[in-house]
């Protein structure tokens, strides 16, 4: 099978999940035997070349490739990454306003219609999570016969990560840790920056830091605190990204929303206990064995990573996270729904 893989021009700039997603997705698919080309906007692109596109992203950056792919009549996958704490009622409510708007006002769009689109001309869409599907179908209209979902997944190595490299550099060990984007309203590390202020444990923030006002004020309130450490952006690849996880005590990601954080299952592999926002489907990854927190609510991060302190760690979190959701796993589901569409 030849699949051509394909996402928005920035995310190498950006970095995070999304690259992650797709990287680890093709190399995987390449062990089952899949000839998987990343897409190449610079070459002309030969249909004939491939059964399908995989499409990472169904959002603005990806909308003008997504629409000259449905005119050459290319089978399409997407992964939609997408997640909304509206309701499915006011996503309906919201699309109807932009068919209304686009009649009425040449060159108006939304995100969600965007998104409408991009998917409708799939043949088959792939959800991180049941919630999202939910959203998909329920609050954007998408057909429920062409919607599987594929979860996120996670590396096997970060299960035998050696926490001493990380200690051995950086002489910290048991800390609270967040890795991801540093400024981003999402991922809400200002609020943890402060709340950490009455928290008494050393805290590691790793993630590329936005040079945005939002960036700068996490970085100016994290001086505040000794107790703190920010590290820009150590890669994804590296031995010592792991280290850190293997090395940390609690994982805290108290984003408003997330599907489920591939950090996140980064760090449970690894041995860490989490903390994590109730809000993207993160429950139908961690089940029972994370503490899960209202992003908006400061006490409640603070009550959750209090909570998971004074607990031991337990194996039971990575044993069952590399039971389900390694990359090689996710590939072969992904696989599946790619031999469907052929078919």
């Amino acid at each position: 099978m030849n699949v051509c893989i394909a996402t928005y021009q920035s995310v190498m700039m950006l970095k995070g999940g999304p690259k992650t997603q797709l990287l680890q997705t093709k190399a995987e698919l390449e062990r089952l035997g899949v000839n998987a080309t990343l897409f190449d906007s610079w070459n002309n692109f030969d249909k004939s070349k491939f059964d399908l596109v995989h499409l990472f992203g169904a959002n603005v950056g990806t909308y003008h490739l997504a629409k000259e792919l449905h005119k050459l009549g290319v089978p399409l996958v997407v992964s939609p990454i997408f997640f909304s704490l509206h309701s499915t009622r006011f996503l309906r409510t919201a699309l109807a306003g932009d068919r209304l708007l686009r009649n009425l006002f040449k060159g108006f769009w939304i995100d969600y219609g965007f998104l409408r689109d991009i998917c409708g001309w799939a043949q088959a869409v792939v959800p991180n999570t049941h919630h999202e599907a939910e959203l998909l179908i329920n609050g954007i209209g998408i057909e429920s016969g062409k919607v599987t979902v594929v979860p996120n997944g996670v590396e096997d190595r970060f299960y035998y990560a050696d926490p001493s490299l990380f200690v051995k550099k950086y002489g910290k060990e048991n800390f609270i840790l967040n890795v991801g984007h540093i400024g981003p309203e999402r991922k809400n590390i200002l609020t943890l920056i402060r709340l950490l202020a009455d928290i008494d444990r050393e805290a590691v923030i790793i993630g590329r830091i936005e040079n945005t006002s939002s960036g700068r004020q996490c970085l100016e309130e994290a001086k505040n605190n000794p107790r703190i450490l920010v590290l820009d952006s150590i890669p994804n690849d590296s031995p010592l990204l792991a280290s850190a996880y293997a090395a940390s005590d609690v994982f805290v990601l108290p984003s408003l929303f997330e599907t489920p954080g591939i950090a996140a299952l980064e760090a449970a592999l690894a041995g860490s206990k989490i903390v994590i926002t109730k809000h993207g489907g993160t429950t139908e990854y961690f089940g029972d064995y994370a503490d899960y927190v209202d992003p908006k609510s400061p006490a409640d991060i603070r009550r959750g990573i209090k909570n998971v302190l004074e607990r031991k760690k337990s194996h039971d979190l990575r044993e069952h996270i590399r039971r389900t959701y390694l990359w090689s796993e996710v590939a072969k589901k992904t696989l599946s729904v790619y031999q469907q569409v052929c078919a």
